[in-house]
């Protein structure tokens, strides 16, 4: 009787080394090529340059010399900047919790099913965002007007007198309107789109153990949007931080209450274009983009941890 012998094992094949200059290892190089030359190009190379510039300063004497981080300590210890620093920081505390509230509620109540026109209720809310930031403050500005805007048409109208807006103690409080009316549509959306991608099973589970739906929200809904919640107070820190357009087109209307120090951002922006101090104001600048990058970094971890 003759047995079957099994055949031979194949010797294993070596994969071939990749060629010396072979043109599939350049292939993800030229897929991401231009994305990082404009990376490069309009993100890097001024970061680069804003500190090159931080690190000179312009002497009376001899020129623009080097001095290190001389402006960097001048920086820290220039009130200006710090009180600019106090009042965004002030206005993002405040501003920032209601503006993100009213979309969160605003993105609810059009996911609830229960708001007829929601289509249209969605669009007359967004629009807000579509119109320039330039265009809605001048707007405002001449509605705050007291001698020629809306309030002063009230007061003539009724014979009041309502608390001037611009005023340097009611100014503050007027651009955060301004801010909250342009971006509540924003963050709406945000919302809005991480509500729609729920699971249905979810809600159906929650109908069948009997969930009311302040408890389908609280369970379910907030829960399942926590990182469109994160993204969206990132967003929103950033965004004060950088507060420019409001408070400079308003400042001809509020001389008194918005001065070229009123945010870092216009103090930044004076000290280059009005003082011509471009090294000085390239510091303040570095210094507040680290200030916000390292509280955007500690909200996100904040938010995204695990049992936060």
């Amino acid at each position: 009787m003759t047995t079957l012998q099994p055949p031979a094992a194949a010797a294993p094949r070596t994969a071939r080394p990749p060629l010396k200059g072979d043109r599939r290892s350049w292939t993800g190089w030229g897929f991401i090529g231009p994305f990082v030359a404009v990376f490069a190009l309009v993100f890097l190379a001024p970061i680069a340059y804003s500190i090159y510039l931080s690190l000179f300063r312009d002497q009376l004497i001899g020129g623009t010399q080097f001095v290190g981080f001389d402006n960097y300590q001048q920086a820290l210890q220039d009130d200006q900047f710090w009180a600019s620093l106090g009042r965004v920081s002030l206005f993002l505390a405040v501003q920032v919790p209601i503006m993100l509230f009213i979309g969160l509620l605003i993105a609810l109540a059009l996911d609830s099913g229960r708001l007829y026109g929601t289509d249209f209720f969605r669009i007359a809310i967004f629009l807000p965002y579509a119109v320039p930031a330039v265009v809605a403050t001048l707007m405002w500005g001449f509605m705050y007007g007291t001698k020629y805007g809306l309030v002063g048409d009230i007061n003539d109208a009724f014979g009041v007198t309502l608390p001037d807006p611009l005023s340097s103690d009611l100014v503050l409080a007027s651009i955060g309107n301004i801010v909250t009316w342009e971006f509540v549509g924003y963050n709406m959306l945000i919302f809005y789109s991480a509500l729609k991608v729920i699971p249905n099973s979810l809600y159906e589970a929650a109908e069948i153990d009997g969930a009311g739906q302040l408890r389908v929200i609280t369970a379910i809904k907030l829960p399942a949007i926590r990182g469109a919640l994160v993204i969206a107070t990132i967003f929103s820190i950033i965004g004060s931080f950088q507060l420019f357009n409001e408070p400079n087109i308003l400042r001809p209307l509020a001389r008194n209450a918005i001065t070229t120090d009123y945010t870092p951002n216009f103090y930044t922006y004076s000290l280059s274009f009005n003082g011509q101090q471009h090294n000085y104001s390239a510091a303040v600048a570095i210094i507040m983009g680290l200030i916000t990058m390292v509280i955007a970094y500690v909200v996100q971890l904040r938010g995204m941890r695990k049992g936060a």
